[in-house]
């Protein structure tokens, strides 16, 4: 299992003191008692190398529990899960050579035991009256639902502009490729908005964490939009790679995509060269000829060997396209029932997305 990354934890941690949580309840206790906090989010050796003073408690988590051992100086060790405070009142030692860009003393000891023990942080300002996490070398300020519901609202339109445009041009890609008059402006428009409508989903799903209770709307709504988007950005990648279409290659190209800036998202000559296309006018107007994964994968019952299979026999688009019901039988491990399903619903697809781009 692959090591989970900072945002992983990040997400994970706002989920623990999202609106309705025992966390959360007891985090807003102590804002409004104006005592400030600071609170470690799991307990091991590091930890405890680092701890000074104090008391062993071990009580059960409460809200009303956490808000009262706010009010003495030091901090408050809780358990990994957070069902019990185990220490408070504690002087944290961190190492004082690891580098941290906050002032105050409290948020410097929080960020530095934050990387040293790769536990969350909490620390909660007495005079600046905010939250802050610390979650490895990440520093997130925790707002109220107010402001959070107000940004997330603000996403959900956008969203739903881009997702109106998504299907236009994914349409529109389809009934050029059956066309066969494709271009690779075509492909990384396509490419574009798919990645678009990827990065609004995923922050409004962490708006959703963040608001916790108060959220249940807004993820239904999120639901509903993302529901039926079909392939992603990785089939039409695999599609038009000018490599192999390697796993590995796949992959690789899928994280540069993900990775472009907002700047490069908007020039369709960087998001060509992903797919391995040079940079310039002439290569985002020359035509392309896709393999097919992508609208094979509109057929529900046939499954990815199979298609690359087909893939591998036909060697594109087209040839699959033309090929009749005795043709798809030859390909391996595709007898009649199934090559009687792809054939039918290729011809379904094609004849959609041909009335969809012409009404």
């Amino acid at each position: 299992m692959a090591a989970r990354t900072p945002e992983d934890a990040l997400k994970a941690t706002l989920a623990r003191v999202a609106p309705g949580t025992a966390l959360r309840d007891g985090l807003e206790r102590i804002l409004r008692g104006r005592t400030g906090a600071l609170i470690v989010l799991g307990f091991d050796r590091t930890v405890d190398s680092i701890c000074s003073g104090g008391f062993d408690i071990g009580i059960e988590f409460s809200s009303t529990r956490l808000r009262e051992l706010a009010k003495m100086d030091g901090a408050i060790v809780c358990d990994k899960d957070g069902a019990n405070i185990l220490r408070a009142a504690v002087q944290l030692v961190p190492d004082h050579t690891i580098e941290t860009h906050e002032s105050g003393t409290r948020h410097r000891t929080a960020e530095r035991v934050a990387i040293q023990a790769g536990f969350p942080v909490i620390s909660v300002s007495q005079s600046m009256q905010i939250i802050q996490l610390y979650v490895g070398g990440l520093r997130h300020v925790l707002e109220g639902s107010e402001p959070v519901a107000a940004r997330a609202n603000q996403a959900l339109a956008t969203l739903e502009r881009y997702r109106a445009r998504l299907d236009q041009v994914t349409n529109s890609l389809s009934a050029l490729e059956i066309e066969a008059m494709v271009t690779m402006r075509d492909v990384a428009v396509t490419l574009q908005r798919q990645e678009m409508v990827r990065r609004i989903s995923e922050e409004i799903s962490q708006y959703v964490l963040e608001l916790g209770v108060d959220g249940r709307l807004l993820s239904l709504q999120l639901e509903e939009l993302t529901t039926g988007l079909g392939p992603g950005s990785e089939m039409i990648i695999r599609d038009y790679a000018d490599a192999s279409g390697s796993v590995d290659d796949i992959e690789e190209r899928m994280a540069t995509l993900q990775n472009l800036s907002s700047s490069d998202m908007v020039d369709l000559g960087r998001i060509a060269t992903v797919v391995g296309f040079q940079p310039g006018q002439e290569s985002l107007e020359a035509v392309v000829q896709p393999r097919g994964y992508r609208l094979l994968s509109n057929i529900k019952s046939v499954p990815p060997a199979v298609s690359n299979r087909l893939v591998d026999h036909f060697g594109g688009l087209q040839n699959l396209m033309a090929a009749n019901i005795e043709d798809l039988m030859q390909v391996d491990g595709i007898g009649e029932q199934r090559a009687r399903t792809v054939r039918e619903g290729l011809s379904r697809i094609a004849e959609t997305s041909l009335l969809d781009r012409f009404m």
